[in-house]
């Protein structure tokens, strides 16, 4: 039977460089205009009954080598359940084995297609109480999706994908906006008007990149002045956060090396005020005492006062509005303080901790 390998999907990228005998060399692709790379995600045809390696030769110039060791890849038989492989790291190169059924699937995480992004938006916007719109388009032509729910008087933001690789972001959304549609929520809505958009980048998303655009362009760094030329999906969602102001904003995403959930905040922005510091701190301590699958020891360095990247979405709109402005990271490995050895991080523990989130969020939005 005829070994092939395949990436010619929705969030698909690989590329084969040869196959010698059971063994295939492989290279992620970069993002297009860009030299971002790391996110993979390819099908495996033909390989029943043969023992495989698979070595991706260019591992060791991704974006973030530095999250190779530690990481096991992803494989999935059905593309519903997501299992890990082990997996090595050495001179530069991620090597994994297969022996197991085939057709079999293989990715950076589980991914969330823009096919599954059109079924989530279907789904939640039937339901009651829920209005759904399209901010804009993109430079490819896909809507850029947006959902209110609740009719509360403090504005909340919840935004995911800036970077398309970081799939687990949009599992997060759906466990946030199925609990958002539930009675659970009713105590939240009635103090705020939640908006939503679960794929700031439908484009990197469908054409398999890990951190930009169709231009080439990582969102993150476009937000104190968006172009229609270069980030029109920042541009038509800020426009719409103008209108309706922010108390409360989380941009969620994926971290490559640190093997646990936390968030990170807007300790350097010029208008730093110590209350609504101490806003965005009570809440990580209230979500690590909520659920074991987030914790505060770990994360990123804070900013010196005075020195926000303004750039980046958590810091401009703690500047722009005052919000109360959160970075949620979640992990490509595990959350190694609650770990998982099948599956490691995955979608339904990132859906689980959406529901977390605005748990808390419930409890202290009257303070915010």
């Amino acid at each position: 039977m005829t070994l092939s390998i395949n990436a010619a999907f929705d969030s698909g990228n690989i590329r084969l460089i040869t196959i010698d005998g059971n063994r295939l060399d492989l290279e992620i692709v970069k993002d297009h205009q860009s030299d971002f790379y790391q996110w993979f995600y390819f099908r495996v045809a033909g390989a029943e009954g043969r023992p495989l390696t698979f070595r991706i030769l260019n591992a060791g110039g991704s974006a973030y080598p530095f999250g190779w060791p530690g990481y096991k890849t992803r494989a999935s038989t059905d593309r519903k359940t997501w299992r890990t492989v082990e997996t090595r790291y050495a001179d530069g190169v991620l090597e994994f084995d297969w022996s197991g059924d085939a057709p079999v699937w293989f990715a950076y995480f589980a991914p969330y297609t823009m096919e599954q992004h059109a079924d989530l938006i279907a789904r939640i916007a039937a339901r009651p109480g829920v209005t759904h719109r399209e901010l804009g388009t993109t430079l490819d032509g896909q809507p850029i999706d947006y959902l209110r729910i609740g009719d509360g008087p403090k504005p909340v933001w919840l935004y995911a994908r800036q970077h398309p690789g970081e799939s687990m972001a949009e599992h997060w959304m759906e466990g946030a906006l199925d609990w958002l549609t539930s009675p659970a929520a009713a105590p939240l809505l009635a103090a705020a008007t939640v908006h939503v958009v679960p794929n700031m980048n439908p484009d990197g998303s469908r054409r398999g990149h890990l951190r930009t655009n169709a231009a080439g362009v990582n969102l993150n760094r476009e937000w104190h002045s968006p172009t229609p030329e270069r980030s029109p999906e920042v541009l038509c969602v800020l426009k719409a956060m103008d209108e309706t102001g922010v108390t409360f904003a989380m941009d969620v995403h994926g971290d490559e090396a640190i093997a646990a959930n936390f968030i990170a905040g807007f300790e350097g922005v010029p208008s730093w005020r110590d209350e609504r510091g101490a806003l965005f701190y009570e809440f990580g301590r209230r979500l690590a005492a909520h659920t074991p699958d987030f914790q505060t020891e770990l994360g990123y360095e804070r900013t010196q006062p005075g020195r926000a990247n303004l750039s980046m979405s958590t810091n401009q709109l703690a500047e722009r509005f005052g919000a109360v402005s959160v970075t949620l990271e979640m992990p490509f490995k595990d959350h190694d303080a609650n770990p998982d050895p099948e599956h490691a991080w995955s979608p339904e523990r990132s859906a689980k901790l959406g529901v977390s989130c605005l748990e808390v969020l419930a409890e202290m939005i009257g303070d915010i």
